[in-house]
């Protein structure tokens, strides 16, 4: 009648009935399953933030290469949309096989040839010479001691 329903967690256990007999060793064993218990709430919980953020880094880099992908593929869909007009053909066969059409002349310029490395003895072709030997020489030998 006067009982209280938390009677039952109030009253002290009686060591026969208790779980753990010495306190001691009651203390280090919830101390183990808060940390275990921990553990697993920071690899559940805590450890997948840093994924998720590197998720984030690597789908803007994804981003930002399918931007240029994509501003490249319109520069190719121009290209193709100019190249099926008369004029792209004719202009492209002049670039890559050099079409020459009726009237026009053409010219071929080739690159210049080799500057001579054989300069005249005395001054001062001697100290350009002694340049170019210094270039080609590579560094000098490191001085032992």
């Amino acid at each position: 009648m006067g009982r209280s329903r938390l009677g039952d967690f109030t009253r002290p256990i009686p060591v026969d009935k208790r779980i753990f007999r010495r306190p001691r060793f009651a203390i280090f064993s919830g101390a183990f399953v808060l940390i275990v218990i921990a553990t697993l709430a920071a690899a559940v919980f805590i450890l997948p933030i840093g994924t998720w953020i590197d998720q984030g880094d690597a789908l803007e880099q994804r981003r930002a290469e399918l931007d240029e992908l994509e501003r490249v593929n319109s520069q190719l869909a121009s290209e193709v949309q100019r190249l099926q007009t008369n004029d792209g053909v004719r202009e492209a066969a002049r670039e890559e096989i050099g079409f020459v059409e009726e009237g026009d002349q053409r010219s071929t310029i080739l690159p210049l040839p080799p500057l001579p490395r054989e300069l005249p003895a005395g001054w001062p072709y001697n100290v350009v010479t002694q340049i170019f030997a210094a270039r080609t020489a590579g560094p000098a030998p490191a001085v032992a001691d």
